[in-house]
């Protein structure tokens, strides 16, 4: 006989997390499944920790408007529950007189998303604020910074047991059956449920497949090297972006630590090897801004994999599919919940909530 539970959340990355705290908070009884035996340890815990603006996005997009609201709620959170965080700033560094356009363009794609603290600064002003970066100027923007992701998770993971949910770990699932009745199937147990909420991420386009209209899973690994020693930066630093990505760029850890990264490079299946083959491409693109990198102080760090929907030269919004798009009563697929997926969890925890309140 296949147990009954009312809602059925898949992941317990920080999306999963915080669509199951959110809705055990409201009085859902929650049950989450977790392939791996603790939380986040795919993409929610390895990326840059960054909380981001909400500057890159395009207008009315999903990632501009979950972002922008994601921040807010997330700072807020985080005051609340004591959960570490430090509101650095970043600078986004024109390199040259022709990537000036560019960084214009960022400060006013930030505005129409409602980011209104985004800035030009001078060269001097830059060298003031962060000595060892070049460049003829830069976007400051005050309120990008960074998370202890982890305490972050843990927070969720405390809300949604104090709520009576709990999260089943080491339980893969390896379908959802959409017939009479929703169903889950995993390797130690199957679930009927009124509601399945799919947070999978890198497994939650295949976890979608039996649903039409559903995109295919691409994956683009991200690489990232830590640097010893004292540490030249106050803040983070940005390039401009590149094409999958916002570039090779300088992010911060609670405790000071720099690390760079993440590059992109496009992979056909999910595998965190570090491939240490391309430092010197990547050395080359942190000089653009950083030129006294010293080589020999870059070190190997860890790796990431986006869970992408769109393939090389391609973009994609996230795609949060519920009832009223596939006509599968009960079931909301989250889909491509790349970067800003961090920054953006409450809201789209939040959106989550809405979608099931029309039924």
């Amino acid at each position: 006989m296949t147990d009954k539970v009312e809602c059925v959340v898949i992941g317990a990355g920080v999306i999963g997390l915080a669509v199951a705290a959110r809705l055990a908070a409201a009085g859902r009884e929650v049950v989450v499944l977790e392939q791996h035996d603790a939380i986040g340890t795919e993409t929610s815990s390895r990326n840059s920790e960054v909380i981001h603006a909400g500057i890159y996005y395009p207008t009315g997009s999903r990632k501009a408007e979950l972002c922008v609201r994601g921040k807010a709620l997330l700072y807020a959170h985080c005051d609340e529950y004591a959960v570490p965080y430090d509101r650095c700033g970043k600078v986004i560094v024109a390199t040259c007189e022709s990537r000036r356009s560019v960084v214009d363009g960022y400060v006013k794609q930030a505005a129409a998303n409602g980011v209104t603290d985004l800035r030009w600064i001078d060269q001097a002003e830059l060298r003031a604020l962060e000595p060892e970066v070049c460049g003829i100027g830069a976007a400051l923007s005050p309120s990008t910074g960074i998370v202890d992701s982890h305490a972050f998770m843990l927070s969720l993971q405390g809300i949604l047991e104090a709520n009576g949910g709990f999260i089943a770990f080491q339980n893969p699932v390896t379908s959802i059956e959409s017939s009479d009745q929703l169903t889950v199937h995993s390797q130690q147990m199957s679930l009927a449920a009124d509601w399945v909420i799919n947070a999978g991420g890198l497994q939650a386009p295949d976890l979608s497949q039996n649903v039409p209209g559903s995109p295919k899973a691409h994956y683009a690994i991200g690489h990232y090297y830590t640097y010893s020693g004292a540490q030249p930066f106050q803040r983070l630093v940005y390039p401009t972006a590149e094409q999958g990505g916002l570039g090779v760029h300088v992010t911060l850890d609670l405790g000071g630590q720099v690390k760079f990264g993440p590059d992109v490079r496009w992979v056909d299946g999910i595998d965190y090897t570090f491939d240490d083959s391309l430092r010197e491409e990547f050395v080359a693109a942190i000089r653009t801004y950083y030129p006294k990198l010293d080589e020999s102080r870059l070190q190997p760090g860890y790796t990431g994999i986006r869970p992408k929907i769109a393939g090389r030269g391609e973009a994609a919004d996230f795609l949060i599919r519920g009832p009223k798009d596939h006509a599968v009563r009960g079931r909301i697929d989250l889909l491509g919940i790349e970067s800003p997926g961090l920054t953006s969890s409450l809201a789209i925890a939040e959106q989550v909530g809405e979608l099931m309140a029309l039924g």
